[in-house]
């Protein structure tokens, strides 16, 4: 306080009281923020009490992130603090959002030894909009169904919903799984394959329909080897066989087998792995086992 009588305080004052630099108490006053309430005979900034008060408010809206055009409109009543820290939350929110997705990419860039252009990618199919994901899926989906006439409305309805949507509030191993799901799907290679699974599937239901090719024939291969599996039957035995003639009757076995072998299958898996990773669910099971016992039985009967 000057000596003066007169109750005000130059910005050196200010400063050895709250602790604050006299250049970031002068930039404030320069701003508007603090304005002076009077000059000294030499021409030197004075503040009185209420000054005090509101430096301090100042300072705190400062460490809490808001700017000075905020803080300005919180001083001059044109909003309150509490409309001010609303938007300010929701701010911090997209940036936190925008955070995880960066740490995501980078922990990814690290574990695969990404080169400069596949994390230009990873970066990329990580910021895509909601829109931009959606237009990812429906893609695949044309792809993957475009002129299959015969094809099942319900294998159409679950593939398209089976494929997760990324939370607004991502983790990063969330993230991660959709980098990696959204490279997938954009595979020509990985569309043409399950284009083929799923001209498989969409075959007719019924006697005529060779067995190991309509939508059914997987899961009454898991029930059944399953059940053998429990059983202690073994892939080479001779009840294996039985369980073969059970599951395809007098379908092509090597065609089957081929069915059961390829990369098609082990992609498959991965896709529900990540559908589910994202999801933040647990995956579920791919029947490694039963798929693994039926191509041994197989392999087993082609031999004898």
């Amino acid at each position: 306080m000057i000596e003066d009588g007169t109750g005000l305080f130059t910005i050196g004052e200010l400063a050895r009281s709250t602790g604050l630099s006299v250049r970031t108490i002068r930039y404030w006053s320069d701003e508007g923020a603090l304005p002076p309430v009077a000059r000294s005979t030499g021409g030197y900034r004075l503040y009185d009490a209420a000054s005090v008060a509101r430096l301090q408010l100042i300072r705190t809206l400062r460490e809490l992130g808001l700017g000075l055009n905020d803080v300005r409109r919180v001083l001059a009543g044109e909003t309150t603090v509490a409309e001010v820290a609303a938007t300010h939350v929701a701010a911090l929110d997209a940036q936190i959002r925008s955070l995880k997705v960066t740490r995501a990419v980078l922990s990814t860039v690290a574990r695969r030894g990404s080169t400069a252009e596949e994390t230009t990618l990873m970066n990329k199919l990580a910021r895509l909009s909601a829109a931009e994901r959606k237009r990812i899926t429906d893609d695949f989906m044309e792809e993957a169904f475009a002129g299959l006439d015969t094809a099942d409305p319900d294998i159409r309805t679950r593939i398209r919903f089976g494929i997760a949507e990324l939370p607004e509030d991502p983790t990063p191993a969330q993230v991660d799984a959709w980098v990696e799901l959204a490279e997938m799907l954009q595979d020509l290679g990985f569309r043409a394959r399950m284009r083929k699974m799923i001209e498989f599937n969409a075959a007719d239901r019924g006697p005529e329909v060779p067995a190991g090719t309509s939508l059914w024939f997987m899961s009454r291969l898991v029930q059944l080897a399953v059940e053998a599996r429990e059983r202690g039957v073994a892939p080479e035995s001779p009840e294996a066989e039985e369980v073969l003639v059970a599951l395809l009757g007098n379908a092509d076995r090597a065609a089957v087998l081929e069915r059961l072998e390829s990369a098609a299958q082990v992609e498959v898996a991965r896709f529900r792995e990540l559908n589910a990773l994202v999801r933040g669910t647990e995956p579920l099971s791919a029947h490694r086992e039963e798929f693994a016992w039926v191509v041994a039985a197989l392999r087993a009967g082609r031999a004898r």
